[in-house]
């Protein structure tokens, strides 16, 4: 299928009849290419004056087959959407290495990439179609916290400001051929706001929409996210755009993250993601849980009606991913709940108007 109304089609039907699979951490698999400053700067780059090791977006134009290997590893797998290595392919995380003008470039190849990938493995198995989700991380800003403990009122950034960034990102995904838009690791509600804005601008602009993704991160176990809410009041914040999913990704393992899982899939009248990371890292910050552990929490996610969508963030590994899909196999996806039309708003909590 090259047509992406057809692919959006396909993965509407897809996700009413099964569990589908995330792919894993982009990050680790990178982290194995033991790249050093020469590797991340390729021949494209050879010349740049400042340093770019870490810059792993910056692959997808300097180590382009590593990163479709990668794609094709995790497609190999089992998954059945893969999320484009562009988690920092946005202005304010690139202006880091003086690289800002390379954001839409970073977009459309590391869309190209995973399109390649992901139409060879459709291409494979025609029964089995492969989708495309564009990564966009939280950047190295936030809308709504002060990075000065001295000055509680300041802000590196704005509203205006991420809208225009995510906006650039957004674009480049599309035209590099993306199913969906991820908006993934979110945690500052208004900046995903800024984030979401920009897309359904876009998607006016264009006359096309695609299917939205939203994953936010609780950061402890007090179960919020850093801007201080909690699942249900983050799902009322952004449940106006109409997600195809909305989730929770990344800090936490899968024993700690399911009551948080379970409280989304209680409240959500829409598809519920979740990929977490392989446990907690350990005192070297390396991740220790093995795919049958990821697995077999998973697993129990599924039994309990919890999850229309499973994959991994950090940690995890094409054997996480292929355990995971193996866990999952044949359980029926989450029924999406009919829920009674209310007034539903959010502060840090969410308020629910019952009559």
């Amino acid at each position: 299928m090259t047509d992406r109304k057809e692919r959006i089609e396909a993965l509407n039907r897809a996700v009413a009849e099964r569990i589908l699979v995330l792919d894993g951490a982009m990050g680790t698999m990178i982290q194995g290419y033991e790249l050093d400053e020469a590797g991340y700067r390729g021949k494209r780059f050879a010349d740049l004056k400042q340093e770019v090791r870490g810059n792993n977006d910056l692959l997808n134009l300097s180590q382009a087959k590593i990163i479709g290997e990668i794609y094709g590893t995790y497609l190999e797998a089992g998954a059945d959407i893969i999320a484009t290595n562009t988690f920092n392919s946005n202005e304010p995380s690139q202006s880091d290495y003086s690289l800002e003008d390379l954001v839409p470039e970073l977009n459309r190849e590391g869309a190209r990439l995973a399109r390649e990938a992901a139409d060879a493995a459709t291409e494979r198995d025609p029964s089995r179609p492969r989708w495309v989700a564009g990564a966009i991380g939280p950047t190295n800003r936030t809308a709504s916290i002060s990075p000065d403990v001295n000055n509680p009122g300041f802000r590196n950034t704005s509203f205006e400001a991420l809208r225009e960034a995510y906006g650039v990102a957004a674009r480049g995904l599309i035209e590099g051929g993306v199913d969906i838009i991820l908006v993934e690791t979110i945690f500052d509600t208004l900046t995903a706001k800024a984030a979401l804005f920009a897309v359904e601008e876009l998607f006016d602009e264009m006359g096309e929409r695609l299917p939205i993704m939203v994953s936010c991160t609780i950061t402890d176990l007090s179960g919020r996210n850093l801007s201080g809410q909690t699942p249900e009041a983050f799902w009322n914040s952004i449940r106006h755009v109409r997600p195809f999913s909305v989730g929770l990704n990344c800090a936490f393992g899968a024993e700690q993250l399911r009551p948080y899982v379970a409280e989304l899939a209680r409240v959500a009248d829409t598809n519920v993601c979740a990929y977490p990371n392989a446990g907690l890292p350990n005192e070297f910050g390396e991740y220790d849980e093995q795919p049958e552990t990821t697995s077999g929490f998973l697993h129990e996610w599924a039994e309990s009606g919890l999850v229309n969508i499973l994959g991994g963030c950090c940690g995890t590994t094409p054997a996480h991913i292929s355990a995971i899909a193996e866990a999952v196999k044949g359980l029926p996806p989450r029924e999406i709940p009919t829920l009674p039309v209310r007034l539903r708003l959010s502060g840090l909590e969410p308020f629910e108007l019952s009559a």
